[in-house]
């Protein structure tokens, strides 16, 4: 029988963990459970910071960036000795089950509890998008429209000045966010991780599009690209003189993290945290809750250990058409 869980988040913030949090501790309050928060993350498992939530502490946090648990990193937690710590912590505390929100590192440190056999369920939190197991995360929906909001400003100076520019977005291993915000924003060219971008022809396009009369260009690159914001600077550069556009550099870095939840990512967080709390009274655990469809869906870990979700490749056609 469930009396206690515990409910931690892990890794970069993401606009709706507060909102999950919210989610999972009315729910789990619905069913007569007692909540705890982690602080800090792993950290907070090891140094036995635990504080009880209920409806009242999660009053008002709905609409809030960030995380109000905290998140941090947590070289000890990497070790056997630091897991069996966090859990032995765990136990004191009663706790009967715990629930990670975060991406592909909270997420695998999750099963390793799991596989030492505490009993651990995910909600899938991440800006990448890049989490196997749902079609689309915690934050994603947020960070879209903080990328394309700096776009359309970006293309406004652009277009007063006739100057190319290249907007970084965050995506280490996964362009999603550069594929999307780029297709939404009518970038002139898209840089990914997962595709190999030429330099070369990329300043032909920047060239041609100046000869026709183009008052601008946008180029949004994924941070984690062969040639990111700061290559394709250095590379155009050296060929200023064939471009016609003078070149800027603009990084948007954590600030696509830092933004209150949009309505989308208020929603998915409040269902995904409901599906965390259905997984733990049905005995479902070493699962990541996440949403395919319409539907929200639990994936083993298993399933998602080691893997990047991929680009739809009918998506990046559909960039390269139309930029």
């Amino acid at each position: 029988m469930i009396q206690r869980i515990a409910v931690l988040t892990s890794g970069g913030d993401a606009p709706g963990m507060n909102a999950a949090i919210r989610s999972v501790v009315r729910c789990a309050v619905e069913k007569g459970w007692t909540t705890f928060g982690v602080r800090n993350g792993f950290q907070g498992l090891i140094n036995g910071i635990f504080e009880p939530l209920g409806t009242r502490e999660v009053g008002g946090i709905l609409q809030r960036g960030g995380t109000i648990l905290g998140s941090a990193r947590c070289e000890e937690f990497k070790t056997v000795e630091g897991r069996e710590l966090a859990i032995r912590n765990l136990n004191q505390k009663g706790v009967d089950a715990l629930v990670v929100i975060g991406g592909n590192g909270s997420q695998a440190g999750a099963s390793e509890l799991y596989k030492m056999g505490f009993p651990t369920v995910g909600i899938a939190s991440t800006i990448d998008n890049d989490l196997v197991g749902s079609d689309i995360t915690i934050g994603v929906d947020t960070a879209l429209n903080i990328a394309l909001e700096a776009i359309d400003r970006l293309k406004v100076t652009a277009s007063s000045h006739q100057r190319a520019f290249i907007v970084e977005v965050m995506g280490r291993n996964c362009g999603y966010i550069a594929l999307m915000s780029g297709l939404a924003g009518g970038a002139e060219a898209i840089t990914l991780p997962e595709v190999e971008t030429d330099p070369e022809l990329l300043a032909e396009e920047l060239r041609k599009a100046y000869e026709q009369g183009k008052a601008h260009a946008i180029i949004v690159a994924a941070e984690g690209a062969e040639f990111n914001a700061e290559r394709l600077t250095e590379y155009f550069a050296e060929n200023r003189d064939r471009l016609g556009f003078s070149i800027r550099r603009t990084t948007l870095g954590h600030v696509q993290r830092g933004g209150a939840p949009g309505a989308y990512d208020r929603i998915l967080a409040s269902k995904l945290g409901k599906g965390a709390i259905d997984a733990i009274e049905r005995g479902e655990f070493g699962v990541l809750v996440g949403q395919n469809g319409n539907n929200i869906i639990t994936t083993p870990y298993e399933a998602i250990a080691g893997k990047i979700k991929t680009l739809d490749p009918e998506t990046i056609e559909l960039a390269r058409i139309l930029d």
